[in-house]
This record gives C-alpha cells, sequence and structure tokens, in this order.
C-alpha cells in the first residue's frame, strides 16, 4: 500500500480559495528545482489575477531534493511540498493532483521546457468550463519546437500509434504540460493504473473514452539536452501501456468515469 505525507508549507495569507494548483513532480533534482519553482512563481505572480499554489510532488529523492523543496517552502508562502517514499512521476501527480484544493490542477516538467506564456491559455479554457482538460501540444500547429531528431521521430512515431491502435484524437500525449479542471481530476484519476510516464496517455485516453473535452494548446518548446529521461526506455514502457490498454478495448472505465462527472462548477 502506498504512503503519501501531506502536504507542507504552503502558508495561507488570506481567505481566497486556491484556484489553480501548478503542480512540478521532482525525482533527485536538487539542482533545477529552485530556478524553477522561481521562474514560475515570478511568473504566477504577474500574470494570473487569481490565488495560486505551487506544489512540489516529490517521489522518492535520494539527494538533496527534499531539503531544496523544504526550503521553497518556508520562504514562499505559496509553496507547498508532497513527500512520497515511492518512485513514480504518474503516482506522484495523481497523489498531488488528489490531494489538492484547487479549482484547476496542472502540471509542468521541473525542466521548463515549455514556454510559460502558454500557462493562460491552457487554463482559461478550464475556468471558463468550455473543456475538461487542457493540454500543451508539440505537434499541433503553430507550436515551435527544437529538438534533436531521435526525439522528433520518436515522439511523432508513438503519437501516430496512439491514433492507430487506441483511436486517440489527441495530437501529444506526452508533454509536460497540462491542466484539469478538479472535478474531471477527480473523476478520471481513481481509473488511471500507471505509476511512471505512460500515466499522461492513460489519462487522455480515458478523457476521451469518458466524453471528456479535451482542449489543445501549440506550445513553444526546447528541448532539454541535460534531461535524465531515458528516452528509449520510457518508449518500450509507454508501449507496453499502449498494448495493456489495446487488450482490455473496455469501455467499463470510460463509462465509470461518465458517471461519475458532476455539473461544471460556475467560478
Amino acid at each position: 500500500m502506498e504512503t503519501v505525507l501531506a502536504p507542507t508549507g504552503g502558508r495561507t495569507d488570506n481567505g481566497d480559495p486556491v484556484v489553480l494548483d501548478v503542480v512540478i513532480p521532482v525525482h533527485n533534482e536538487e539542482q533545477d528545482l529552485e530556478p524553477c519553482v522561481r521562474t514560475v512563481r515570478a511568473y504566477l505572480a504577474v500574470s494570473v489575477p487569481y490565488r495560486f499554489r505551487i506544489t512540489i510532488a516529490d517521489n522518492a529523492s535520494t539527494d538533496g531534493t527534499p531539503e531544496v523543496a523544504r526550503r521553497l517552502a518556508e520562504r514562499f508562502s505559496e509553496v507547498s511540498v508532497l513527500s512520497m517514499p515511492e518512485k513514480g512521476r504518474g503516482r506522484a501527480l495523481k497523489a498531488a493532483w488528489l490531494a489538492s484544493d484547487a479549482a484547476v490542477v496542472a502540471y509542468m516538467d521541473v525542466d521548463l521546457s515549455t514556454d510559460l506564456a502558454a500557462l493562460g491559455a491552457l487554463v482559461a479554457p478550464l475556468l471558463s468550463g468550455h473543456s475538461d482538460v487542457a493540454i500543451g501540444s508539440r505537434l499541433a500547429r503553430g507550436a515551435r519546437v527544437v529538438r534533436g531528431a531521435k526525439r522528433e521521430f520518436i515522439s511523432r512515431s508513438y503519437n501516430l500509434i496512439l491514433r492507430a491502435v487506441l483511436g486517440a484524437r489527441f495530437s501529444d500525449a506526452q508533454c509536460g504540460f497540462k491542466a484539469l479542471r478538479a472535478d474531471a481530476a477527480r473523476s478520471l484519476l481513481p481509473h488511471v493504473e500507471d505509476t511512471g510516464w505512460f500515466f499522461d496517455t492513460e489519462l487522455l485516453v480515458l478523457a476521451q473514452r469518458g466524453g471528456m473535452r479535451t482542449y489543445e494548446v501549440p506550445v513553444d518548446w526546447i528541448d532539454d539536452p541535460e534531461s535524465s529521461v531515458d528516452i528509449v526506455r520510457t518508449a518500450i514502457a509507454d508501449l507496453h501501456g499502449v498494448a495493456r490498454m489495446w487488450r482490455s478495448r473496455s469501455r467499463k472505465a470510460g463509462r465509470a468515469v461518465r458517471s461519475a462527472r458532476v455539473a461544471a462548477p460556475a467560478w
């Protein structure tokens, strides 16, 4: 059974509800975490007219990441920390989103490969009730992407496989820049099985099967050449996930998602 330590930090300065909770999942990111959080906080402070939170979702870091996260939470009232003893990016996102009290939950990768200027367009359709899920897309028309040929080939091939095998109608499953309405997250997350990198794909496929509306935002994205992600290993794990969802070909989860949905709140 998983153990999740309660969020710490995130002190409240007033009684206004949190509208946006941006989760940053991390595992051994002691070098990149502080500049990332400071950059995101500074951007949100001048760019959004509502209360926000930044949640550092640390999953089993063994370096100085927990100490950096604690220091940031002590320094900034908008920052909180969720600590998990088990590794898994999907596991961390699921726990952080389910624990959040915000109207909209989002996440971005610690390397900030995606330009933050797209955040407003990502959140707006969720706050208005137009959409249930919003994703950044590196493959949508208007996106500007800088990355190597190997990553470009793998990304495009993977998304073509999703279309052919799972009937996906979204263009980019794995861009680390997504947001959900809180009610959509509560409906979807109990049915997402993957705890790693396939989490994103499974979430989007279940949202599609459940009749949820997904909005795509073309993003400017620059590859991080020092990324610790093993592209080949991740791609193989993703393909195993695709095979699992194809073998089931069950609408059971989709029906469960639809039955659990609630009416759009009026924010």
